[in-house]
């Protein structure tokens, strides 16, 4: 119990330092390059006639929910991977070495993929409706 105590803390204290410490700017950049993949992604969607994400995601079978979440992990992937790298980076300048694998994997998921995850569908309800009340604008696009 104590040992899962002290990893906590540590763990903690760990991210708490990554919003302060070298390369901060990540806090932005990974959210940021997120919140576009989802506009890009949830206005394809709107054009193909797909319901939002984390519906289809929450709603679909064992197979399509699969195959759901797999498209949105392939369209964070370089994000993710990118958080990956800054967090090696960021361990090796603080801790003299790459230390914490499980820390990085939480905040490249923590800034890529929940970002993507909640936005992606409110974009494709606007791209949505954006396409139903200016249906000559989605005519030209595709030209």
């Amino acid at each position: 119990m104590l040992l899962a105590i002290d990893f906590l803390t540590r763990f903690w204290t760990d991210m708490m330092g990554r919003t302060d410490g070298p390369m901060a700017f990540r806090f932005m950049l990974q959210p940021t390059m997120a919140l576009i993949t989802a506009l890009i992604d949830g206005i394809r969607a709107a054009r193909a006639g797909k319901p939002p994400y984390a519906w289809l995601i929450a709603h679909s079978s064992g197979g399509e929910r699969l195959a759901t979440w797999r498209e949105g992990v392939t369209a964070t992937a370089r994000i993710l991977l990118l958080g990956v790298v800054m967090d090696v980076i960021y361990q090796v300048r603080v801790y003299g070495g790459f230390r914490y694998p499980l820390e990085s994997f939480v905040v490249a998921v923590g800034l890529a993929f929940v970002p993507y995850l909640v936005l992606r569908g409110p974009f494709t309800r606007l791209a949505s409706h954006w396409l139903r009340t200016h249906p000559t604008h989605d005519k030209g696009s595709r030209q």
